[in-house]
């Protein structure tokens, strides 16, 4: 009998001492290397949202419960302490392993060097220690106290799997609710882009003009009736020369769209639309008149949208232009809201999605997208998860010329954007809480929204070249094209990154 005690007593001890050696360990690792444990956090699918409570909370947690351990009075709820928190890593393992396609560590030390399934396992084994550990004390307390009794016992047990259970499913549930609608600028990264071709341009005024099947077209805005035909892969390269019917227009800002079999020539500050076909490359124009216009997009084969300037008081407007045999203009002034000027402030990128059927104009001063039909009627306003709500900007009238002008660099919020599908990819140059510093040296960040939910969905990096950042971008499907310097480049995004792309159906 005084045999079993014993080693009963050397396996209390002994596992005790084990729980004070992993909990001091890893409380001292996160404290030691605190900035990464936060980024690590802040990259959770579970616990993002409340990465900066959290990656204080668990070393302080992990220290109390070891020196509960070590207090033999109040060991018994240290072990339930301990077994509670190992049951919510494990409990957090499960979800990660079984709900989430992002797959972060944020244990510190060597612990980190497990995988998630051996991680899985290291947990059991110290749960089912820690539960032999309750057994063997309770079995030592005095029969008068309650700990004693088999069904309280059952019960307490009860409770520390379903409390710690409860406290991971709830923080998981919050977090995602929060990033996904009331987002705190976390950013998450559920996927990622993989590098696969670069094309060197030779110079840096290329911009995507459209695109067939296998094909990408390229204008150039320094060379206005030059196309450049690429493969989807960038390997194989084509040009083109365009060839108006008529050439009398002081052109100033002439792009290239292209909707096969169709292109066109656009140039808003004359205004002017050619239309012909890519078989043979020979354009004529099809409507000269007025409003001068820009930033704008096909909408069809006879309708563009536009951004213009309001005729009582100069400030911005969106529009569309019907250029067909009978032409019409309509007008929305109601779209763009102003903040300061109307002019400056509401600065941002048009897109037309044609699967979607929907119009996108993404403000670049701002945390905010419009989302609109055809015909600009408003669906509704979203929110990037940029924090700034307006635009910091200092506008000054130049009386003498009648002009208004930027006193100041301004804040730029997203700096580029694209539209494919029902998926929006932002560009932001701002960097979000717990994202580690060295990133935004090397690489620029895509944020993706779900234009149908009106939802943050994820974030990933595209690499700077040379020192140069990315300039502008496009999207088809799962393939990411970028303007970098003079050079194009294409990622493949994973599936974790586009599997909200709205099927058709």
């Amino acid at each position: 009998m005084k045999f079993s005690q014993r080693y009963k007593y050397i396996f209390v001890e002994v596992v005790c001492f084990l729980y004070i050696l992993l909990f001091v360990y890893a409380a001292v690792s996160k404290l030691l290397d605190f900035e990464n444990f936060r980024v690590q956090l802040g990259q959770s699918p579970l616990l993002s949202a409340f990465a900066g409570s959290i990656a204080w909370l668990v070393p302080i947690l992990e220290l109390l419960i070891s020196l509960l351990l070590v207090l033999k009075r109040w060991r018994l709820i240290g072990l339930f302490a301990a077994l509670s928190l190992m049951v919510m890593f494990t409990a957090y393992i499960y979800i990660i392993l079984n709900y989430s396609s992002f797959i972060p560590c944020s244990c510190g030390g060597i612990l980190e060097k497990l995988g998630w399934r051996e991680h899985l396992f290291f947990n059991l084994v110290f749960i089912i220690l820690a539960a032999a550990d309750i057994l063997i004390l309770a079995g030592m307390v005095p029969k008068p106290h309650l700990i004693s009794k088999p069904a309280v016992l059952v019960s307490a047990f009860s409770l520390s799997f379903l409390i710690s259970f409860g406290i991971v499913g709830v923080l998981f549930k919050l977090s995602e609710d929060i990033i996904d609608h009331r987002n705190n600028f976390v950013r998450r990264f559920p996927g990622r882009a993989v590098k696969l071709h670069e094309i060197d341009l030779k110079v840096n005024s290329y911009y995507f003009a459209g695109f067939t099947d296998d094909k990408i077209y390229l204008g150039n805005q320094t060379a206005p009736l030059l196309v450049i035909a690429l493969d989807t892969v960038l390997q194989k390269r084509s040009e083109f020369k365009i060839h108006l019917n008529r050439t009398d227009f002081q052109f100033q800002s002439t792009q290239l769209r292209i909707s096969p079999p169709d292109f066109y020539l656009i140039d808003g500050s004359v205004p002017v639309v050619y239309k012909g076909q890519v078989k043979d490359w020979k354009a004529y124009m099809k409507w000269n008149g007025t409003p001068t216009f820009s930033h704008y997009e096909l909408i069809d084969s006879l309708t563009l949208a536009f951004r213009s300037n309001s005729n009582t008081n100069g400030e911005s407007i969106l529009g569309s232009l019907h250029f067909g045999n009978e032409p019409k203009v309509h007008l929305n002034p109601n779209l763009l809201q102003k903040q300061i000027d109307g002019i400056f402030d509401v600065d941002g990128v048009l897109h037309y999605d044609k699967s979607l059927h929907k119009l996108v104009y993404t403000y670049l001063y701002r945390n905010e997208f419009i989302v609109a039909d055809h015909e600009l009627n408003l669906s509704y306003r979203g929110k990037t998860i940029d924090t700034i709500s307006k635009a910091q900007i200092k506008v000054v009238e130049v009386t003498s010329r009648k002009e208004r002008k930027l006193a100041a660099p301004p804040l730029i919020v997203n700096k580029a954007s694209a539209v494919c599908k029902n998926l929006l990819f932002v560009n932001s140059v701002l960097p979000g809480k717990y994202e580690p510093a060295e990133m935004w040296k090397e690489a620029s960040v895509i944020d993706i929204y779900d234009l149908n939910t009106n939802y943050y969905k994820g974030s990933f990096y595209i690499y700077h070249i040379k020192n140069e950042k990315l300039k502008n971008f496009f999207v088809l499907d799962n393939n990411f094209y970028g303007f970098i310097g003079k050079y194009l480049v294409h990622y493949k995004l994973s599936k974790g990154l586009t599997n909200s792309y709205q099927n058709k159906k």
